[in-house]
């Protein structure tokens, strides 16, 4: 545990990662050029990116299970294989049910590839180090959308769709060798005990697992925290600052780099907090909800174009969901036991997922109603003004409220298992800092 190999797997492993959120976030900086290519409207281009997440989101659970019985190492060779062939189909894709067909391929390779990593950071790490260690791999993974937004799209640019998506899919070639030659599951000395013996029984302990409150919270902080950014990094972002601010389209990629920038900044403080203090996770989850509320209450309620500094808080903020979104596999490491803590990883992971297509999509048809209602009203044939955009976001605040009251109803539950099981009792966040202030005034 904690060895060279440890953490050489961890650094071939998290490339493999990094070179993952590439492949997914392509087709955010592609958008433009796929509007261009396949002459689609906003809810058919959303289509694009939801049904890639969709996949994604409903392999997680499956992932989980195949992780607990298998291996992660086996799943992740056949993950970034799958994207490597469905980066290809895009690539050369002659109408949009192609290029649907390979974001699909693209979603399920890239659904193996996370979770698989967390499960193997777990079996080759142990004490305080392991939160502090997946807020990294959140940090560098999202440095994927750098490649994405800087070369992936200039190559875009200038050599055109085929060539940057072929381009694309050789990095994950590069990806699927290093996991071939050096990722091994465990420790020949682990201590983690058999997998489960059957299917059966994998099946059994998904069950178990789900029930746990502490999952459930897991799943919830992942649900509330993540979604924002990932719709606007992969989907509605680029033609939300080309279009609707009137941004360059180069200037509007190299922008969501500052939404990594965040992540790598507040990630590790982040890792430090959740270590610090385990019993205060969902205070720092619900803080960085609020945080990304405000501001985009802000940006959406401006008076005409927000300007430019707004949109740079507005990354920032969302770029703080990245890493706060990773505290929930923590729950999931902390309420479930290393043999079914795959199963555990898979259901946090779908949270965020499963908020971002669902927003990405209502966003595109909302989008595309106020474009139609606008044109019958007589007005200028606008899909993606300010205007519009400033109806369609307002999607997130109902779907991350309602992720936001299941946060807590779970928190509740989880508090009181603790309770029951260990005796630990946790209090509200104002008593805790009361308490702490007036010891500090005795001392």
């Amino acid at each position: 545990m904690n060895s060279r190999r440890s953490w050489l797997i961890f650094s071939i492993g998290v490339f493999g990662y990094l070179v993952a959120v590439m492949q997914r976030t392509t087709i955010g900086v592609a958008g433009v050029a796929a509007t261009d290519r396949f002459h689609s409207s906003a809810s058919v281009l959303s289509t694009l990116a939801v049904l890639q997440l969709v996949v994604y989101a409903a392999m997680q659970v499956p992932v989980g299970v195949l992780i607990d019985r298998i291996g992660p190492r086996w799943l992740m060779t056949v993950g970034t294989s799958l994207m490597v062939i469905g980066q290809v189909t895009v690539a050369v894709a002659p109408t949009i049910g192609i290029a649907i067909l390979g974001r699909i391929l693209v979603g399920a390779g890239d659904a193996t590839v996370f979770t698989s990593l967390m499960r193997l950071t777990s079996s080759w790490f142990s004490g305080r180090i392991v939160p502090q260690l997946s807020q990294w791999i959140g940090n560098i993974g999202q440095l994927g959308q750098v490649l994405s937004a800087v070369p992936f799209a200039m190559l875009l640019h200038e050599a055109g769709w085929t060539p940057a998506f072929l381009s694309a899919a050789g990095l994950s070639v590069v990806a699927l060798a290093g996991i071939v030659l050096t990722i091994t599951d465990r420790p020949s000395a682990s201590v983690e005990g058999p997998r489960p013996a059957s299917w059966r029984e994998a099946i059994r302990l998904l069950g178990i697992a789900l029930k746990r409150p502490g999952t459930q919270l897991g799943f919830w902080s992942h649900f509330t925290t993540q979604s924002s950014g990932t719709v606007f990094s992969l989907m509605w972002g680029y033609p939300f600052m080309v279009y609707a601010l009137g941004y360059a389209p180069q200037d509007a990629a190299s922008l969501l780099i500052v939404m990594v920038a965040a992540g790598v900044v507040i990630g590790p403080i982040l890792g430090l907090l959740t270590a610090r203090f385990p019993l205060r996770r969902s205070n720092l989850v619900l803080g960085v909800v609020a945080v990304m509320g405000v501001v985009w209450a802000v940006v959406l309620a401006w008076p005409g174009i927000p300007p430019f500094w707004l949109i740079l808080v507005l990354l920032v903020a969302m770029g703080i969901g990245g890493p706060g979104s990773l505290i929930g596999f923590d729950y999931a490491r902390t309420f479930n036991p290393m043999h079914s803590l795959g199963s555990a990883n898979g259901i946090v992971n779908v949270g965020g997922f499963l908020a971002s297509f669902v927003m990405m999509f209502l966003i595109g048809a909302v989008l595309d109603t106020v474009h139609s209602l606008h044109v019958a009203g007589g007005g200028a044939d606008r899909l993606y003004s300010f205007d519009s955009f400033r109806i369609a976001f307002l999607v997130e605040f109902v779907v991350i409220g309602v992720g936001v009251i299941a946060l807590v109803r779970a928190r509740r539950r989880t508090r009181r298992q603790l309770s029951d099981d260990e005796g630990i009792l946790v209090g509200p966040l104002w008593v805790a800092l009361m308490g702490s202030w007036r010891r500090r005034r005795r001392s």
